[in-house]
């Protein structure tokens, strides 16, 4: 299935992510079948709380289609957006987002608020939640195990 590669790559995003001591969340956006983004969680690395794979991977499609709109895209992402990163997704106009893991303390998708689904914003992406959620929720599990492990916050 066509979800499950672009997952895949996500996922090795996200295995990047956790090889750098970052959460290891991973996004791809997708233009028809080709990759025109691929990041990964940065917070750590450029002490930027925005640096989340998702912002990041936006900013990168930005800059490969020469335009703020990324209309006629889809957004892979390990990990269920959290508020600031579905705010970007609305403002960037990305029609459709697939996301793995659901996450119930930050999801600003269907755990805690449903922001891409508003009718009272100017833009709602459709959404394919829980694609490969199993290995998604797995790699973040494995890494919170080791921080709390390490007596990391």
């Amino acid at each position: 299935m066509l979800h499950d590669h672009f997952m895949r790559l996500a996922l090795q995003e996200a295995e990047l992510a956790m090889s750098e001591n970052e959460v290891p969340v991973g996004a791809v956006i997708v233009q028809g079948e080709r990759v025109i983004a691929s990041a990964h969680n940065q917070r750590e690395q450029l002490h930027d709380p925005t640096a989340h794979a998702e912002m990041v991977a936006i900013t990168q499609a930005a800059e490969s289609l020469n335009d703020w709109r990324l209309e006629h895209t889809t957004l892979y992402v390990t990990l269920e957006p959290c508020p600031m990163c579905a705010g970007a997704i609305l403002q960037a106009r990305i029609p459709h987002v697939v996301y793995g893991a659901s996450d119930p303390k930050a999801g600003a998708v269907n755990s805690l608020f449903q922001l891409l689904g508003d009718a009272r914003l100017n833009h709602q992406a459709h959404v394919t939640p829980h694609v490969m959620a199993e290995p998604c929720g797995q790699i973040l599990t494995q890494f919170f195990r080791k921080q709390r492990a390490l007596g990391k916050k």
